[in-house]
């Protein structure tokens, strides 16, 4: 599961990141608005999903 989770996150961020130079226009727009979410929902599952250390 978090595989999964770390291969979106890096391809979203990638494609975030490159978008700009392929789309133009609304293209554009719904490309990083959708990359951004993907990157946003797989940061926060990382996140929730992390492992508990405990403390000594």
């Amino acid at each position: 599961m978090k595989a999964l989770l770390w291969v979106l996150l890096v391809a979203a961020v990638a494609v975030n990141v490159s978008h700009s130079f392929v789309f133009d226009g609304a293209q554009r727009i719904a490309v990083g608005v959708g990359t951004g979410a993907v990157s946003l929902a797989s940061a926060a599952a990382l996140f929730l999903l992390r492992s508990k250390r405990a403390k000594a």
